[in-house]
């Protein structure tokens, strides 16, 4: 449930931030165009202007008509899917970073104070995964030491499952995103080669129209997939960080567990 909501809570942000900056950018065109209009209606000619300037929302409104409604939307819908998933997962990521050092700590002062029980409720109070770790090894104290390291060492598996849950599904938009520019490439060249059939003739007019399409698609899976790949890379980033983080406190949990048992 809470993945779920992580996840629709990203949705939104993605959605009010495109809405946000899409009127934002009308706002900033109105007074460009009134100007336009006046310029024009006063007969004033700008030499160094050659052409009036488009809003970004408007270019990309218009390649995205141009590329090809089927193809360009399934396109938009990898990036928006696979940026939903990279960022709830960067907040999965972000609220399990702990200070190992310190968490290590409270547990042995808890240790020495309160018992075994007083490190656990430590544990449990702590959000992340080498909280988890170290209650799970607690939880297994009176069966011995080495009892406590391999549960500590299946926990750290299953911990590691969960922070990459998701990545697949990531890679998997990475890989789609440019596979379907091409595809509509090669759509493109196939009308390209259509309209030369039906013209008889080899003018660019006749092969512009099915190039444009599939330029404008190959394009558009390339940046998705590079933006995607990004997010991918800071992801893995942070899980090996929170790895590290986690053999290291475990080996010190360990320790603390060994020296307090003596």
């Amino acid at each position: 449930m809470k993945k779920i909501s992580m996840f629709l809570a990203a949705m939104t942000i993605l959605v009010f931030s495109a809405k946000a900056a899409s009127a934002q950018e009308a706002e900033q065109a109105t007074p460009a165009a009134v100007e336009e209009v006046s310029a024009a209606d006063e007969g004033e000619i700008d030499p160094f202007k050659v052409k009036s300037e488009v809003p970004l929302h408007q270019a990309l409104k218009t390649k995205f008509i141009e590329g090809g409604a089927g193809f360009m939307s399934l396109i938009i819908i990898c990036l928006i899917i696979g940026l939903a998933l990279s960022i709830e997962r960067i907040l999965y990521l972000s609220f399990s970073k702990v200070n190992a050092k310190a968490l290590v700590a409270k547990v042995e002062k808890a240790l020495q104070e309160g018992g075994i029980e007083a490190a656990k409720d430590v544990c449990r109070n702590t959000r992340g995964p080498v909280a988890k770790i170290f209650y799970d090894g607690l939880d297994r104290y009176d069966q011995g030491i080495d009892v406590v390291e391999k549960n500590v060492v299946s926990s750290g598996s299953i911990q590691m499952s969960l922070l990459e849950n998701g990545l697949s599904w990531i890679s998997l938009f990475i890989a789609i995103a440019p596979s379907l520019g091409f595809l509509g490439t090669v759509i493109g060249m196939i009308q390209a080669f259509d309209a030369i059939q039906a013209a008889g003739d080899i003018s660019p007019n006749v092969v512009a129209g099915g190039m444009k399409v599939a330029l404008i698609t190959t394009v558009a899976g390339l940046i998705v997939a590079m933006i995607l790949q990004v997010f991918y890379n800071y992801i893995l980033a942070k899980i090996d960080s929170i790895t590290i983080d986690m053999e290291e406190a475990s080996i010190d949990l360990i320790d603390v567990l060994t020296a307090h048992k003596a």
